[in-house]
């Protein structure tokens, strides 16, 4: 015999009311329509717990004991790159035989997640003591020495991005329909350096590097674009010029220039390139960039001249005033 279908708690209700109003079992039976014995345990239920509506159960026996899940917990904290079925095998091996998805529901119980891992630079020890003291040096710095800062890197732009997620709505055996997939073509379709600067009051130059970046090219982009871009952003005389790391940022030429026209350099960490707020600026034009779906290379040109030019001054400036917090 097949399971019978749950009353409806309005029915339970009336149930209660006709019992309370002095009516028989049998007279409440006969005219709701329903069995005596169901009418009798409705009735003992609402005695005993005060209400019509069901109660959580048990349900089936938990697979893993508590001490278990603990042992579950405790081994994926110290391994968090193990995968849901290694999980599963290390257990059986100990006699407990789970499904990947009770290892899941378990996980979850206890606030631990599946995510893709963030990226961070390799870091040795001496870049640790170096980033160390960069934080101690400047810990105490406000956000007015910050505003006078000129922050600059390079990035690449591909006219295809390769990390491009896109979602769609399918079923399933309907993943390559071409309404569902995303066309890419090899090394992203070409791409353009660029070098580009800004401070909290807006973005600076926004500079085409073309081919490999020299020393020399790099000082001439230095030449052309720094002071005319503090200019332009208007940050008086005091200002800070910052910059990686890199052989060409630090080579020689580029210092003997930098001293010449006394340009105050942030000494800068090593490694540290999610120390640079530039970073958020880059993620945002590519976002918009990209977003207008540039179809050659001189299109992409002028969508990132635009869009650079379009970020406004106040997200520069928020970015910058939160910049203490940065992870």
């Amino acid at each position: 015999m097949g399971k019978s279908k749950e009353l409806s708690v309005d029915l339970k209700k009336r149930i209660i009311d006709l019992n309370k109003s002095g009516k028989s079992l049998g007279g409440i039976s006969k005219q709701l329509q329903v069995p005596r014995a169901t009418v009798q345990t409705i009735i003992r239920k609402y005695k005993v717990h005060g209400t019509v509506v069901s109660l959580p159960r048990s349900g089936r026996k938990r697979k893993l004991s508590h001490a278990a899940e603990r042992r579950l917990v405790r081994m994926v904290k110290s391994q968090p790159r193990i995968t849901k079925k290694q999980v599963c095998k290390d257990l059986e091996a100990d006699g407990t035989q789970v499904s990947v998805s009770t290892v899941k529901r378990v996980l979850h119980r206890h606030g631990l997640r599946g995510c893709r891992a963030r990226k961070k630079p390799l870091l040795q020890k001496r870049h640790l003591k170096t980033r160390l003291k960069f934080a101690a040096d400047h810990m105490d710095k406000d956000k007015t020495f910050w505003r006078k800062v000129l922050w600059s890197d390079e990035t690449k732009i591909e006219l295809f991005g390769h990390n491009t997620q896109q979602y769609v709505w399918r079923r399933k055996g309907e993943a390559f329909n071409p309404r569902n997939t995303m066309p890419t073509v090899k090394h992203g379709g070409g791409s353009i350096m660029f070098w580009g600067c800004f401070a909290a009051s807006g973005t600076g130059s926004l500079q085409k590097v073309n081919g490999i970046m020299k020393k020399e090219d790099y000082l001439q982009i230095l030449q052309e674009n720094l002071k005319p871009s503090a200019r332009r952003l208007g940050l008086g005389r005091s200002w800070v010029f910052q910059q990686d790391n890199d052989p060409k940022h630090t080579s020689k030429v580029v210092k003997e220039w930098l001293n010449q026209a006394r340009i105050k350099v942030l000494e800068w960490p090593s490694q540290s390139p999610d120390l640079n707020p530039i970073e958020n600026m880059w993620t945002v034009l590519k976002k918009q960039v990209h977003a207008r779906k540039p179809s050659h290379l001189a299109e992409l040109h002028q969508f990132c001249q635009e869009e650079w030019s379009n970020i406004r001054p106040e997200a520069c400036q928020e970015l910058v005033d939160g910049y203490q917090k940065l992870p």
